[in-house]
């Protein structure tokens, strides 16, 4: 992988916005390898993601951060630079269900996730010998109505401990408080087995199968405080019939679950996404 450092922001959108940053880039001999943008109309707001070699340049981020620091205020930016070498910490929430966290255990093991799987919590201790077998620790810590702070609590320490900085729900099937979802706003990342907003909550492949639907899919999104409302990052579905029954419907979601949810999390990993209130912009 091309060791590079990406620059992502998002300010007011303005003429000679785009020219000044590439030129201050240019400026000092960088090497774009791509570069995305997106202005949104209803708000006059301008979205964008540059990939910078890092070799062509003459300082690190820390230096980047201080030269770009007047340009990035005089537009009034929201802005970060991110090492590509940097490994995301991301910490796994799983329960019962192993097909999701079976999937990204796999794809990590064989270089398709770049990050560092730290630790995986579940409320159940039933995939601690599958999470075991790949080095990573594994945390049982069971929740229910009488424990739910401290069980969370408890969580956050373990979280914290490893330092991780992406959470990924692998169909762990509790609902956070939103308390930890405000700490880790755009941080936390859950699959839904539904073509979100349509059959939230609980088992939405027989709310599915109830009302006929001739499209089932899975939605991947950031979790808020809201149940199943948080900005949308991935989606697909596949076509389904009058002949396929409720056990058809989970078969065929599960496949679809585990490759948006590997999809979202890597656009998360390669700060492809962009948060714009209730919505995404994505930098595929």
């Amino acid at each position: 992988m091309t060791h590079t450092y990406r620059l992502i922001f998002d300010c007011p959108d303005q003429t000679g916005l785009v020219a000044e940053v590439t030129g201050f880039i240019a400026q000092h001999n960088g090497w774009i390898t791509e570069s995305a943008q997106h202005s949104e109309e209803g708000n006059n707001w301008f979205y964008s993601r540059i990939e910078i070699r890092a070799d062509s340049l003459p300082f690190d981020v820390d230096e980047f951060s201080h030269a770009f620091k007047t340009l990035a205020e005089k537009f009034s930016m929201n802005w970060r630079i991110v090492d590509s070498q940097q490994r995301k910490k991301v910490a796994l929430f799983a329960s019962h269900a192993s097909h999701c966290l079976s999937d990204l255990l796999d794809r990590w093991r064989s270089g398709d996730l770049f990050c560092e799987f730290t630790c995986v919590i579940a409320n159940h201790d039933a995939l601690r010998r599958q999470v075991e077998c790949c080095d990573i620790p594994f945390h049982h810590v069971p929740v229910d109505k009488s424990n739910k702070v401290q069980a969370f609590d408890q969580m956050q320490e373990i979280i914290q401990g490893y330092g991780a900085d992406t959470i990924v729900l692998a169909r762990y099937m509790q609902i956070l408080p939103a308390d930890f979802c405000q700490r880790y706003q755009h941080q936390v990342i859950n699959i839904h087995h539904s073509f979100l907003p349509s059959f939230i909550g609980a088992k939405p492949y027989h709310q599915a199968f109830d009302r006929g639907v001739k499209l089932i899919g899975a939605t991947c999104h950031y979790v808020t405080e809201d149940l199943d409302e948080g900005p949308i990052i991935e989606q697909d579905i596949q076509r389904v019939n009058h002949s396929d029954k409720i056990e058809d419907l989970v078969r065929i979601g599960k496949d679809i679950e585990k490759q948006v949810l590997a999809r979202g999390l890597r656009y998360h990993l390669e700060d492809r996404i962009m948060v714009d209130g209730t919505k995404t912009i994505i930098f595929y």
